[in-house]
């Protein structure tokens, strides 16, 4: 199931099921796993577009089950990490560009024309409206939604909804963490810390201290606390 307009390197790991259409270029050192379908004029591989770049050998990782459409690009990692990884399940739509070093879980729709700097980590269930623009270095959570055409500087913490310009946190993606099963306890436990982190008045740190004090220990909750603990650009608030 590969074109033979397509460019495929005998030095690929190609998996089973995998579609390559016409004119789509497949560079050294890239694994594509399994029932992958990667649509015209994509190119996967290629040395990053970073100055720092000698000619290391780097990597190009793709999981399952991904589909890359129309003039895709997803580069090589650098030394800094030495590969780009995309997880599984994951929807990566025309023209978006993937740059060195990024990271992707799994089950992320990233819509057309969003462009990741290098470095950016995008965790499992995000989605990226079309045409945002991702600074090098930002970490994306798990289950948000990003209005399209959004500048997006800052770390977006996970269940958020982020739009307006500049973006802003604009409440907590219920309606995706409705489909995908979680409960009305689960959802009311979000939206508490997130009040208490943008409503309470309280600096980052404190927010963090009264949320641990006051709100019953929980997966989501220790995601988000997580989550602000460890970024290092600030979140969108």
């Amino acid at each position: 199931m590969i074109s033979s307009l397509a460019y495929v390197s005998p030095k690929a790991q190609i998996g089973k099921n995998v579609t390559i259409d016409a004119f789509a270029y497949i560079d050294d050192n890239v694994i594509l796993g399994d029932n992958c379908h990667v649509f015209p004029h994509a190119v996967i591989g290629c040395v990053p577009q970073d100055l720092k770049f000698k000619g290391e050998e780097t990597w190009t990782v793709i999981g399952d089950n991904c589909v890359l459409r129309e003039f895709v690009t997803v580069h090589r990692g650098t030394a800094s990490k030495g590969k780009t990884v995309i997880g599984n399940n994951n929807l990566i739509m025309a023209y978006c560009h993937v740059a060195h070093d990024c990271i992707l879980h799994d089950n992320i729709i990233m819509s057309n024309a969003t462009q990741l700097a290098g470095e950016v980590e995008v965790d499992d269930f995000a989605i990226i409206g079309g045409g945002s623009l991702v600074h090098q270095f930002t970490h994306i959570g798990s289950h948000v939604m990003i209005q399209g055409g959004s500048r997006i500087n800052k770390d977006i913490p996970p269940y958020a909804i982020i739009a307006r310009e500049p973006i802003a946190f604009c409440g907590i993606n219920s309606v995706g963490l409705n489909r995908r099963g979680y409960t009305a306890e689960q959802i009311h436990t979000i939206q508490e810390v997130y009040r208490i982190i943008n409503n309470s008045g309280l600096n980052t740190t404190q927010a963090i201290e009264k949320i641990i004090a006051e709100i019953p220990q929980s997966v989501e909750r220790d995601l988000i606390v997580d989550f602000v603990k460890n970024s290092t650009r600030g979140i969108v608030k």
